[in-house]
């Protein structure tokens, strides 16, 4: 009397069939993707080997320096140099490729989504469960896809990071945008601004504080899957996490944590910076 009725729906099954047939409809699709985000990680690799590692320090102090302080510049530059003793610097540089690479693409596609969010009602109704969904699912979840468009590598691991990283900068985008004053809205409206106008002009640049805490979000969040899209092949800090854990190597682990966590309070830092220094410049206006 306890047991469930044996009934079945096998909604599993549908979905398995829809991803068969979107494999099947657009693998062309797929395969410029797989492209694009390939020569994306690589390029950005190239450049970041191509830069010596004491100057690669320099730009990291500088940048601290600029968005924080002279103090967290300096603490930055000595966080990279403490990765590289650490015989990571190689693998830092991975981790620094994918992110970037993921974060590109992601703002590249919130950014529009989240002003047509803005001006559409029924696309932010279509769209808003749709977020949740992707926010709330657990991110192992996403490997799953990944793996059975792209295969092994770092490009399932940018497709896995691009949907649990896409939705923060999409909703505070949106937010930014409805959250502009009314009143400068109807300034460049009685101006006679279009809308194209009143978007590249009014709308953005007073939303761009909020844009960037959203930049913050994704990126943070992006940062948070290199460990485990190493499950599907990606290369990088996340890879020697998941080998100390093979090993139960207790140094190893720690060396390739601790890095992480130093990547995520630069990143984060220098980020939260550029938002400041937006927000200030706006109210000095």
């Amino acid at each position: 009397m306890n047991d469930f009725p044996d009934i079945q729906s096998h909604l599993g099954d549908y979905v398995s069939d829809f991803v068969d047939f979107l494999d099947n409809a657009l693998s062309g699709l797929f395969d410029f993707i797989f492209f694009i985000s390939s020569r994306t990680i690589n390029g950005i690799e190239a450049f970041l080997d191509f830069l010596p590692w004491w100057l690669f320090l320099v730009l990291i102090f500088l940048m601290g320096w600029y968005f924080k302080s002279l103090w967290s510049g300096l603490l930055y530059a000595f966080f990279m140099f403490l990765v590289g003793t650490f015989g990571l610097w190689e693998e830092m540089m991975m981790t620094i490729s994918i992110v970037l690479s993921a974060v590109i693409i992601c703002l590249i596609i919130g950014i529009p989504l989240g002003v047509w969010m803005a001006f559409s009602k029924g696309f932010s109704t279509v769209m808003r469960p749709i977020l949740d969904a992707m926010q709330t699912m657990p991110s192992f979840v996403y490997l799953i896809p990944a793996i059975f468009f792209f295969g092994l590598g770092n490009v399932s691991a940018i497709f896995a990071t691009l949907i649990y990283a896409l939705p923060p900068v999409i909703r505070l985008t949106e937010l930014a945008i409805r959250g502009v004053d009314p009143e400068v809205v109807e300034s460049a409206q009685s101006f006679g601004s279009s809308r194209w106008q009143m978007l590249t002009k009014v709308q953005l640049p007073q939303a761009l504080p909020t844009i960037m805490a959203g930049v913050n979000q994704t990126t943070m969040m992006a940062l948070a899957m290199v460990v485990i899209a190493s499950m599907v092949g990606a290369q990088g800090l996340g890879e020697q996490v998941l080998i100390s854990i093979n090993r139960i190597d207790i140094a190893l682990g720690f060396e390739a944590g601790i890095s992480i966590v130093f990547l995520a309070i630069i990143i984060d830092r220098v980020t939260g910076g550029v938002a400041d220094r937006f927000q200030k410049h706006r109210r000095a206006k």
